[in-house]
């Protein structure tokens, strides 16, 4: 029986790699049911899943709260697009809205859906507001960054693997250093219209800002009339032990872009959110998205919401993030070169003497734990929000007997 189903996982994903285009390279794990924060695969094996679909999973697979809101709205309705109006979004955009502070929600399905919207958002505000000449608004982005994959996006990328041969690119974008407030300052002229950053850099490795730096930026947009979009998408909703990144330095940016977790894990669901005075630039056919809003999505987004607002999941981040922290910290010297976390999200940089990123999460798998590398050296570890201290330790026990061996 085991061999007969090692056999069809095996040709299950042949047929994969033979029909699907290879824009990924998973590690050999086939993934066949899921509960919590464990994941099965196809012969009946376990893993403990320490990624969560980049954060998309913040609450778990499967949770129920989660599922009985999206079983609920199945059997309503599921799609009407925006021509007409729908009895859930109404409510989600409400609680959304007040777990950001903010005045408008703008509803897509993809976090680079939300980037893009956040572009087109910032320029129409340059041009409708603040008075840039037409076509001449810029927005300042930083070195190292990740906001998803649409050529526009990939245009201001410094990744080659994301960047290189998919040009033209689009203009209007000036690079900065990750982290220097500075050279934020120094790169405002008359046609900046936003500043874009990740509060945390993720898919660079969980890198976190100078404290201080999130400030300084809030600072200098607020001083030039320039607008401060904060890519939350995989930082925030609970991920680093506050609902928002920008939170840990009390900062407020002009516009969130969301996405991953806010569907919790079921559904794609994104969203840009500001006030009035910016996402009240966009007049009716100028955006837009057949699925953005829809009533399935609507309802497992605010059910989502309605989680967070209880502060249970952040508080949870915060605390298991620093007893996550205490465990990779004595992993440093052995086999760990350093180790950068907020909350539930850690970037861990292994020796190159021990073997690279993906040789050390393929070494993981075999014990039972989920793992992805970037970058040459280093892991990414995001749990569920939902895990237990137990459950790290072990984890973290896996990784220091790869690192024995």
């Amino acid at each position: 029986m085991g061999a007969t189903l090692e056999n069809l996982g095996l040709a299950l994903i042949r047929a994969e790699s033979a029909h699907v285009a290879h824009n990924y390279h998973p590690l050999p794990v086939l993934a066949h049911s899921a509960e919590g924060v464990w994941v099965t695969d196809i012969e009946g094996k376990r893993y403990l899943d320490l990624l969560s679909a980049y954060s998309a999973l913040n609450f778990g697979h499967g949770h129920p709260a989660i599922l009985a809101a999206a079983r609920e709205q199945l059997g309503k309705l599921t799609l009407t697009s925006r021509a007409f109006h729908n009895d859930r979004l109404g409510p989600f955009a409400t609680a959304l809205s007040q777990l950001c502070g903010k005045d408008l929600v703008l509803p897509m399905n993809t976090g680079a859906e939300a980037v893009e919207t956040g572009i087109k958002v910032a320029r129409a505000w340059g041009y409708r507001s603040k008075g840039i000449a037409p076509d001449a608004a810029t927005i300042i982005v930083a070195n190292g960054n990740f906001h998803g994959r649409t050529t526009t996006i990939v245009g201001f990328s410094d990744d080659p693997v994301a960047h290189d041969d998919f040009g033209p690119y689009a203009p209007g974008f000036v690079h900065v250093p990750y982290g220097d407030a500075d050279a934020i300052a120094a790169a405002i002229d008359e046609n900046t219209a936003a500043v874009l950053l990740e509060p945390i850099q993720g898919e660079a490795g969980v890198v976190v800002p100078p404290e201080g730096f999130l400030r300084r930026v809030r600072e200098i947009c607020t001083e030039n009339n320039v607008l401060f979009i904060a890519d939350e998408i995989q930082s925030g909703l609970g991920r680093v032990g506050e609902t928002f990144a920008c939170d840990r330095e009390g900062v407020v940016p002009d516009m969130y872009l969301l996405g991953k977790a806010l569907g919790g894990g079921i559904v794609p669901l994104s969203a840009v959110v500001a006030n009035e005075d910016v996402l009240g630039v966009i007049r009716p056919g100028e955006h837009g998205s057949t699925f953005g809003g829809n009533p399935l999505a609507a309802a497992v987004g605010l059910r989502v919401v309605e989680m967070l607002a209880s502060g249970e999941f952040q508080t949870r981040a915060k605390a298991l993030g620093e007893h996550l922290e205490a465990a990779l910290q004595a992993l440093v010297g052995h086999g760990v070169t350093e180790v950068r976390i907020a909350g539930l999200w850690a970037g861990v940089d292994i020796d190159p003497a021990y073997g690279t990123g993906r040789e050390i999460a393929e070494k993981l798998l075999a014990r039972g734990v989920l793992v992805k590398d970037t970058h040459g050296q280093t892991i990414r570890i995001a749990p569920p929000l939902t895990i237990r201290a137990t459950e790290l330790d072990w984890a973290v026990e896996q990784l220091r007997h790869v690192l024995s061996v």
